[in-house]
């Protein structure tokens, strides 16, 4: 009986599909904290199983496997450390969810006052954590309000995960989008600021106008930042209380902002720009794929892309000398050696089409990551004037770096961070390692039933290549819909070649502009039934893939099918809306007769109000005004519009007929997609292919998670070549695989799913994953140093771009007192007697500094008459420090009047008198003393000339500031290069068994060093000659400006 029941109650828990029972598999940790749990299950002894009776065995298993049951976890999760995590979000989750009923019965005004009662509650001393629960709930019943979503009970999770500081995993289509909204509501209480980040301009327009109704709703401000913008709208936007913008345009931002010269330019909220962020598809932004590829081997040089350089073999070297009759390639007086390497590089690294493509005579880099074009950079060193120089396109200048920041500096400089993605999960060490952000894998909705096919292996890429367009040519016969994931430009368009042959149709989506600017309607197409969509890595990210359409996209596409040219007659461009997106082999829209007349109507309306503008209307400005109509008809709803409609019988009202039209053809759609979408389930959903595999296995799973959003059927199959560029680049060694494949069949072009292959080439994956993380890893201890030296002089411009009139004229005194501090220095010796100074060299140096404006004071003091000042000097008793001078010395100007000044004055004495930098000795009060006579010296002078000059105070503010950004910002610039000139140096020094980051910190700290003491010399010498003559200088100055 007793074994029946223990047997029993086993097989109730085997049965269901939800649980699993831990095996010897259970980690060996996990098994210290559950010792409950052993590894290795043994049968209990005879008389204890005769004592096991059926109560006590139900007793035992009923609370547990309640509990698991209850939470939907596995036995498995017990092991789980993320699992117990997600755990502790329900109590979260169950709290959010009693508050619901309750704010359900509010009216709009009070549920929006709800934000002002939360910022009362945090300015009494409450924390966020107090009103976190409430406030979720307040977001999830505006979101069902505004959005017609309700968050589910896993985005709840997914929202504390974020506001906690960490990183959100959660599977394509589980809403990442909408999670978003919970920790930016809640921390943009504060009124400090949320930015959330995301990869391209479109996503941040889409999710501010789209998430933004959410915020919107409950009386929060909220700002887009998009590329074009002018400074105004961009401080405007950066002071709402949530900010959407993309990484690259925040950084450039920042950057632009520590270029500035004055605090009227500053966009963003200085003193404190970053208080909390949200990041988008993290990953992509924060981890740094880098290339590794094999050595190669040519006539006149050597190939190594490994580390992207370029080696002459003597022959070559010869062979250049000969074309460009030059006797020496590294002549300092005629260098060629570099822009003959330039030329190399660009031949053998730079494709195009791959790295790069060509539009408008300029060659566009492509982010090989993402697949898309970035028109902002350009490569460095001449790398980008030897590409042009090979396209035969105009060379542009060379970029000189003014300043620099890498996407991990720029986001440390948060207080917290967040972020979300699909896939972080295998990257955890180096989020946790890096920017101290652990991943949390939050649970999907439903379960996910999508099937990952075994990879398919071949020796060459003929037969990888027509196996995919067979794959891809059967799924469209059975009406599936597929995407194909492709690795460049290149391949994308070679595959698009193979289906035009057989007839297939099919979208491409790739970096060109024609396919580029249509990214959002091709992605949310591509779940159509015989929808066929190769991609590159762009792939669309941040865009659901809905099997059966997207009815929202479609609904816009046919109203500007029908529109626009009645909107609009010029002609459009494909470079910036794209080549219209291929409906071939789709099942066409059924409208009703509501949907035809509206179009109808709309297009007339459009055709009048077309004729009646004198001029005529652009293509883009038509087709915003399509996009503001349909976005106001989602915020006003149908019955509004139809009442508005009906008041405006008379008129012509464009807008509100547009978005009337729009929400009708709207339900036609959702009707066709829904009947659709239940067709393309039941043919097994989204088919997707990936023709490589990719460097990291967290790019593979980005394409594999296209497929089975929301528990939706969905497959994978990734095609594999031995020939495939990472093995090539990687010079992995792949010729076992190719003798294996040869021992199993005579067709190379054939497919294996042989596991040893698959498990080898994965295991290959692995390695050049670890490679990568070593290389980012380096890239960002090299970094760190910089940004020290960054934040100094970042902090350094705030402060005399924000700062007063005297912290300003302090921060000169500084100035002044430090370089004459090195002018004394450099000349005497503590530790010896005054008559072995260099005193001729101090007074000479002293004088240059101050040019025409100590050169009558000093002119007739030699050498000797300093020397016997300071010996009866020593001679004396008591020294009065607050009007002190040097015994038969000038006498400085009386510009110390007034008690700041004098203060300051004694501030610096005290400065002066407790440096412990400096060396000690038995004079070293004489040289404390000098120190102070020749500084108090300088900077009265300074001062009269300024009061000589009769400026009003603002005007010599601005002067003071202009000079000093300026004299910061030309060093700082030449130490940027000089540092990245040094990164590439030390490299060499390992072969001395010297460490390189050592030695760049060493060499860097240095460097920043003489860059800060040249600023600050340059500065005085620079303030000094201006108001030495200032009519003559202000015009030096201005022309030099411009």
């Amino acid at each position: 009986m007793a074994l029946a029941a223990g047997a029993a109650a086993t097989a109730s828990l085997s049965a269901s599909p939800s649980i699993l029972l831990v095996s010897s598999a259970t980690p060996a940790p996990y098994s210290r904290l559950f010792p409950t749990i052993s590894k290795r299950a043994k049968p209990p002894p005879a008389r204890a199983r005769a004592r096991f009776s059926r109560s006590a065995a139900a007793a035992a298993s009923a609370p547990v496997a309640a509990a698991i049951a209850e939470k939907g976890d596995s036995w498995r999760d017990l092991c789980s450390l993320n699992a117990w995590v997600v755990r502790d979000y329900r109590r979260l989750v169950d709290a959010v969810g009693a508050l619901e009923q309750r704010l359900r019965g509010l009216t709009d005004e009070r549920l929006r006052a709800k934000t002002d009662e939360f910022r009362a509650r945090l300015a009494r001393g409450e924390t966020l954590a107090d009103v976190q629960a409430e406030a979720f709930a307040v977001v999830r019943e505006a979101a069902r309000r505004t959005l017609g979503m309700r968050h589910f009970d896993v985005q709840i999770i997914g929202g504390a995960v974020l506001h906690d500081g960490c990183i959100a995993e959660m599977k394509t289509g589980e809403g990442k989008t909408l999670v978003s909204t919970l920790a930016a509501y809640l921390n943009a209480l504060t009124g400090e600021g949320v930015h959330v980040v995301t990869v391209n301009d479109y996503l941040a327009q889409r999710d501010a106008e789209w998430m933004g109704r959410v915020h919107r709703f409950l009386g929060l401000s909220v700002g887009l930042i998009q590329a074009g913008m002018k400074s105004d709208e961009r401080r405007a936007n950066y002071r709402c209380d949530i900010t959407y913008t993309n990484n690259s345009e925040l950084g450039f931002d920042y950057l632009r902002d520590n270029l500035s010269r004055n605090k009227e330019q500053l966009v963003m909220r200085w003193p404190t720009p970053f208080h909390f962020a949200i990041l988008d598809e993290v990953d992509s932004v924060l981890i740094d794929e880098g290339r590794n590829p094999l050595l190669i081997s040519g006539e006149h040089y050597t190939v190594e892309l490994k580390n992207n350089n370029i080696d002459l073999t003597e022959d070559g070297v010869t062979c250049a000398e000969m074309i460009l009759v030059t006797s020496d390639l590294w002549d300092e007086n005629d260098p060629w050696a570099r822009f003959v390497m330039n030329a190399l590089k660009a031949k053998e690294f730079y494709r195009r089409d791959v790295q790069y493509i060509v539009r408008d005579g300029k060659a566009l880099i492509i982010n090989e990551l993402t697949g898309r074009v970035e028109p902002k950079r350009r490569w460095s060193d001449g790398i980008h004037q030897a590409v042009e120089a090979k396209e035969g396109l105009k060379i542009q200048a060379d970029s000189v770096i003014v300043a620099q920041i890498t996407y991990q500096s720029l986001f440390k400089l948060y207080p917290k961070l967040s972020g979300m993605t699909g896939t972080a999960k295998t990257e955890e060490k180096e989020f946790l390692k890096m920017f101290k952000m652990p991943v949390i894998e939050v649970p999907t909705n439903l379960p996910n039933i999508r099937v990952d096919l075994p990879i398919q292996a071949f020796a060459t890429l003929r037969g990888k290549w027509q196996y995919v367009r067979a794959e891809v040519e059967a799924m469209f016969h059975m009406g599936r819909p597929v995407l194909v994931g492709t690795t460049s430009v290149e391949s994308s368009e070679y595959l698009s070649d193979l289906l035009k042959a057989r007839n297939i149709p099919h979208n491409v989506l790739n970096a060109r502009p024609k396919y580029a600017a249509r990214e959002a309607e091709i992605v949310a197409q591509a779940g159509r039934k015989h929808a066929i969509t190769i991609s590159t890595n762009m792939a669309g990210r941040g865009t659901d893939i809905i099997l059966g359409g997207n009815p929202k996209m479609l609904a816009k596409e046919i109203i500007e099918d029908n529109v626009l040219p009645f909107l609009s007659h010029e002609p459009p461009d494909v470079e910036t809306v794209g080549e219209s997106t291929s409906h071939k082999g789709l099942s066409k829209i059924k409208l009703g007769p509501s949907s035809l007349g509206l179009l109808a109507k709309a297009a007339i309306i459009a055709k009048y109000v077309q004729k009646s503008e004198r001029n005529e209307c652009p293509f883009q400005k038509a087709k915003s005004t399509i996009a503001d109509s349909v976005e106001m008809s989602h915020t006003i709803g149908m019955e509004k519009l139809q009442d508005r409609l009906a008041e405006e019988s008379e008129t012509y009202p464009l807008c509100d007929t547009i978005g009337l039209a729009y929400l009708t053809v709207l339900r036609d759609c959702e009707i066709h997609c829904s009947a659709e979408g239940a067709e393309v389930k039941a043919l097994g959903g989204l088919h997707v292919i990936g023709t490589s595999l990719h460097e990291s296995r967290r790019i593979d799973n980005q394409l594999r998670g296209r497929a089975g959003r929301q528990g939706d059927p969905g497959s994978t199959r990734f095609m594999v070549s031995l020939q495939d560029e990472m093995f090539r680049k990687f010079n992995l060694d792949t010729e076992w695989a190719v003798r294996l494949i040869s021992r199993i069949t005579n067709d190379e072009d054939i497919a294996i799913e042989s596991n040893a292959v698959v498990k080898q080439l994965l295991g290959l994956q692995i390695n050049a994953e670890k490679y990568y993380f070593n290389i980012r890893k380096s890239l960002v201890e090299f970094d760190e140093v910089l940004e020290v030296q960054r934040k100094h002089v970042y902090n350094l411009r705030q402060v005399i771009l924000s700062g007063d009139s005297e912290s300003c004229s302090e921060q000169i005194f500084q100035y002044m007192q430090a370089v004459v501090d090195d002018v004394i220095l450099g000349n005497v010796d503590p530790q010896k007697p005054p008559n072995t100074w260099k005193l001729a060299n101090l007074l000479n140096e002293f004088v240059n500094l101050g040019g025409s404006l100590l050169n009558e004071s000093f002119k007739e003091i030699q050498e000797e008459d300093l020397l016997l000042s300071l010996e009866e000097f020593h001679g004396c008793g008591t020294v009065n420090v607050d009007n002190f001078t040097l015994p038969n010395m000038p006498v400085s100007p009386n510009s110390f009047r007034g008690i700041r000044k004098r203060t300051s004055s004694m501030m610096r004495w005290l400065a002066i008198c407790v440096d412990d930098a400096t060396k000690k000795g038995r004079y070293t009060y004489i040289v404390n003393m000098l120190r102070k006579y020749f500084g108090d010296f300088l900077i009265a002078t300074y001062l009269y000339a300024v009061q000589e000059s009769r400026y009003d105070d603002a005007y010599i503010r601005g002067i003071e500031r202009e000079i000093l950004l300026k004299t910061l910002d030309s060093l700082w610039k030449d130490h940027l290069v000089n540092m990245n000139k040094l990164s590439s140096a030390v490299n060499v020094r390992s072969f001395g068994h010297r460490n390189p980051l050592e030695e760049y910190k060493i060499d860097g700290c240095r460097f920043f060093i003489s860059m800060l003491s040249a600023t600050r010399r340059l500065t005085v010498e620079s303030l000094l000659h201006y108001w030495s003559s200032p009519m003559e200088s202000e015009e030096i100055f201005n022309t030099g400006d411009k």
